[in-house]
């Protein structure tokens, strides 16, 4: 037979969407069919149509509950490759979630999990073209069954979602939206193909010596027993071997090579690898697989030592001090996620000085494209496997679909170098230590085998060469229920520390001194343009119905007001109210961080909660769900500066910690003075201080400088390398701080075809301005800050770059409005 190339049809377009059963389906939908677009979901298909508004605005979220509920059928008829192929299949990249694929009539698929793709044959009977069917159950009476069937384990939503494999937070969380929804959610194609194909290309990478080995396993099928071989090239090699049966091991050595690096210490080295199969007789290509591996060693130090027991991780015999945040799908509806919006994102993450992404488990598996930027950026990936805060049954069916999933997402993710660390649970072990939970189980089964047995032995076989954890938090050598550290241990392995939102003020983060912080988290609303976008409550208030709408924590604005007056006074009008909770929000989480980072080497790490954000809302991101920056994210950017330097308490005095994350050694005197809130220096200290690359240092700070007797009146600045650290003895609310004359100067940039510009603003004041933001968003919702929370000695100029759409005039920088102060919140409260 003439050979005929393998074919691929993407099936994006043609598709129609209706509603099957469900009591609550509007009139209008009943009996009828809409276009649908795939990938995708009812939401947005709805949305597309015009016959749902935005699920985002106001309380839509609400008014649509009833798709959550309600049962849907895509249809679509294909066109079949043309040729004489010896098999097509219907290649599935996920199915949003209890679902049944027919083909011209006959079931060839039932499925219940979204993090799983299937390929299965198109029938040998379909001719010229296929009916495909894909049926949905409404996902919530499917988790509400399902949840019977297993047996009631605890969770913490108001639906059963650790019944159902389905992105947990798809019904809702304390920051996201419940869609419930359903849907083609990634690509689904035909593909044709002869002889045989690529299924499984599984690399594993080492270093021995000077030399990047690269291991792979391969794994083909079949429709005829022709010889076929594999082609590896690698670094300029380009190595041949027969498939024997189904599979073929292929290693190839790559001399003195280049390692892969974290941000901050050294270049994240790839090497483009690309397999191809191909026929022996004719080398008629079958198909090729392309990548771009690193060479790189990951370990966790977690060697108990006096203090306990650490957590380091340790790249190429390197310790990493982590500076990290936690991720979230971001989008409800994770398929509008495209390759630009994921290189945004993690462009934001560099902004904020981050080397570390961890990846929660109530989300996804995010598409490849987002470890793929990881890998170019030399940002570390931490992976949750998709279990969290829960108890999950070890029982089938949701025992196989578990384990099925995860074998699928570690050989996918495994030739990633950026993936450090694989993650078992968010919070699952404590949980059955902590939150009572052994009680409601009265024996039942709860997830122990998939930390301790399953996921493990996976790593091992599938990715030897990442690392693993049970759980987060974790203490090391501990089982649950077993002897040793209680999970979430301060003095062991990772802490979520959480008890300050919820129950105390931000100052009491420097009460702790753990191994490695992996949550903690403050929060505050979405950015003006945002927040106004989306709500239109008349009038807008903290407590009007839309605001609670996009209030998903319990209790969440008595814990804003809780944390916010002992600092700043509540105000009483939305737009000070608005900036207020952002100023604190940033506050508090620059505050926990630089207290962490002056504990290195004891702790060698944060992961902030959280990055992003999936839908606008008041919750714990620095990026909001329209991608805008708030205040947090400057905060991070300088709390995760490669030079550090921050004052701490320090029994009743004071000290200086000296950070040096940078590649570099760094010195220069240190310089302390003591000064009035007009900028006098009443009291002057230097010293000469040299740090290595990855050191720190901490400096006792002497009494002239650390005391005072008129704290509302005085404040601390502490200068070294080029970097500056602030200590004030009071709150704001404490101090006598003025609205500001501020002097504001505008270069604008040549304009060059582009869509955007960067023109530079230049700030001034003759008084003392603490952390001042610019809210550039009021003069274009896309402009964006490139600096901010910037505090202002008396006399001092800051210049703030502004990217600006073009179009947007300079001059509107000139409006001094666009300054937000702390200082302006505490002149209207005196």
């Amino acid at each position: 037979m003439t050979h005929v190339p393998p074919f691929r049809v993407e099936l994006t377009e043609g598709w129609q969407l209706s509603a099957r059963a469900g009591r609550l389906v509007p009139e209008a939908l009943r009996g009828r069919s809409i276009p649908a677009i795939v990938p995708g979901v009812v939401h947005t298909d709805l949305l597309a149509a015009g016959e749902i508004d935005d699920p985002y605005l106001d309380d839509n979220e609400s008014r649509y509950a009833w798709i959550g509920s309600t049962d849907w059928s895509y249809r679509t008829t294909a066109a079949l490759p043309e040729g004489e192929h010896d098999r097509v299949d219907l290649v599935i990249g996920g199915l949003d979630t209890v679902a049944t694929v027919s083909l011209d009539g006959e079931v060839v698929l039932r499925s219940a999990n979204q993090h799983r793709s299937f390929r299965v044959a198109v029938p040998r009977s379909a001719t010229g073209s296929v009916d495909i069917a894909v049926d949905f159950s409404a996902p919530i009476p499917a988790a509400d069954a399902a949840s019977l069937a297993l047996g009631y384990r605890p969770h913490v939503n108001h639906h059963p979602y650790n019944a159902l494999r389905k992105m947990a937070c798809s019904f809702g969380w304390d920051w996201g939206i419940d869609t419930s929804t359903s849907g083609i959610w990634r690509p689904i194609a035909l593909e044709a193909w002869s002889v045989a194909r690529l299924d499984v290309v599984l690399p594993s990478t080492r270093v021995e010596g000077a030399d990047g080995v690269a291991s792979f396993t391969i794994e083909v099928e079949r429709s005829r027993d022709d010889d076929v071989e594999v082609v590896v090239q690698l670094a300029g090699q380009s190595v041949v071997v027969p498939v024997h049966g189904t599979s073929a091991q292929v290693e190839v050595r790559v001399p003195d090579a280049d390692l892969w690096w974290p941000r901050g210490y050294g270049a994240p080295a790839l090497y483009p690898t690309t397999v191809e199969l191909r026929t022996v007789a004719a080398g008629a290509s079958l198909g090729t697989w392309s990548h771009e591996l690193g060479f790189r060693t990951i370990e966790l130090n977690v060697e108990p030592d006096e203090h306990g027991t650490p957590f380091t991780i340790v790249v190429n015999g390197q310790p990493i001090a982590v500076r990290g945040a936690n991720w979230i799908p971001d989008d409800a509806f994770p398929h509008r996620v495209t390759r630009a919006r994921y290189a945004d994102r993690l462009e934001q993450a560099e902004f904020a000085g981050l080397n570390l992404i961890r990846v929660w488990g109530g989300g996804i598996y995010e598409a490849d494209d987002f470890y793929a930027e990881t890998d170019a950026r030399g940002i570390l990936v931490w992976q949750d496997f998709l279990l969290a805060c829960a108890a999950y049954a070890e029982e089938e069916p949701l025992r196989s679909e578990i384990e099925a999933e995860a074998r699928e997402a570690v050989t996918r993710l495994a030739s990633h170098p950026s993936l450090a660390i694989l993650n078992g649970n968010n919070e699952n072990i404590w949980g059955y230590e902590e939150w009572n939970w052994q009680h409601r189980l009265d024996g039942a089964t709860w997830g122990a085998h998939y930390y301790y047995e399953l996921f493990p032995a996976i790593v091992h076989e599938l990715a030897p060469h990442v690392a693993y954890t049970p759980g987060s938090p974790y203490s090391p050598g501990t089982i649950a229920g077993g002897d040793g550290p209680a999970q979430n241990a301060e003095s062991h392995g990772t802490m979520h520390i959480w008890d300050l939102w919820n129950q105390k003020d931000y100052p009491h983060y420097r009460d702790y001194r753990p191994r490695f912080v992996a949550e903690f988290g403050w929060q505050s609303p979405p950015t003006w343009s945002t927040l106004v976008d989306a709500v239109h409550d008349d009038p807008l208030t903290p407590e009007s119905p839309g605001m609670l709408v996009h209030q998903k924590a319990i209790d969440g604005n008595v814990k804003l007001t809780d944390g916010l007056v002992a600092h700043l006074r509540l105000p009483n009008e939305m737009r000070a109210w608005h900036w207020a909770m952002q100023l604190n929000q940033a506050v508090a989480i620059r505050t926990a961080i630089e207290w962490y980072r002056s504990l290195r080497p004891h702790c060698m790490g944060t992961v902030v909660w959280q990055l992003n954000d999936c839908w606008p809302v008041t919750s714990w991101s620095a990026i909001d769900g329209n991608g805008r920056p708030k205040p947090l994210l400057y905060a991070l950017r300088s709390a995760h500066a490669d030079r550090l330097v921050t004052v701490q308490p320090e029994g009743e005095g004071l000290r200086v910690a000296l950070v040096n994350d940078h590649g570099t050694a760094a010195s220069g005197a240190l310089r302390l003075t003591r000064r009035s809130i007009d900028g006098t220096v009443l009291a002057e200290w230097s010293a000469e201080y040299e740090l290595a690359a990855h050191d720190s240092q901490s400096v006792a700070v002497a009494d002239e400088i650390a005391r005072t007797a008129a704290s509302a009146h005085e404040f601390v600045v502490a200068e070294w390398a080029g970097e500056r650290g602030l200590w004030f003895f009071a709150e704001y609310r404490d101090q006598p701080l003025t609205v500001p004359e501020l002097q504001i100067a505008v270069t604008d940039a040549p304009a060059d075809g582009h869509a955007h510009r960067t023109v530079s603003v230049a700030i001034s004041s003759e008084v003392l301005v603490r952390d001042l933001v610019l809210e550039v968003d009021r003069v274009h919702p896309e402009a964006r800050a490139l600096a901010g929370l910037l505090t202002l000695l008396p006399g001092e100029t800051v210049t703030i770059p502004v990217r600006l759409p073009a179009g947007v005039p300079a001059d509107a920088l000139l409006d001094a409005g666009l300054g937000r102060s702390a200082n302006e919140l505490v002149a209207a409260s005196a």
